[in-house]
């Protein structure tokens, strides 16, 4: 996979915090801290884009005409 170097700045404060991380063990490097950063940042976004989705298509799908119980059955049932 290919790389690309970036150049970014940090407070003071945000500076100790990214080496107290490496010097506990938890990352070898600041930029393995921040490469895992952005790796859940994608992956929270992505689970948000879904729930968006599903939201989207539960709007566009209309009214049911099941009651909430018959839903909760369904559901317990593994039919949903």
């Amino acid at each position: 996979m290919q790389t690309v170097r970036k150049s970014i700045t940090f407070t003071d404060q945000q500076d100790s915090w990214i080496k107290l991380k490496v010097e506990n063990g938890d990352f070898t490097n600041d930029s393995e801290y921040i490469r895992d950063l952005v790796r859940k940042d994608q992956a929270k976004n992505m689970k948000l884009l879904e729930l968006k989705q599903a939201i989207d298509e539960g709007l566009q799908s209309g009214r049911s005409s099941l009651k909430i119980s018959d839903i909760m059955k369904k559901v317990d049932n593994g039919e949903l």
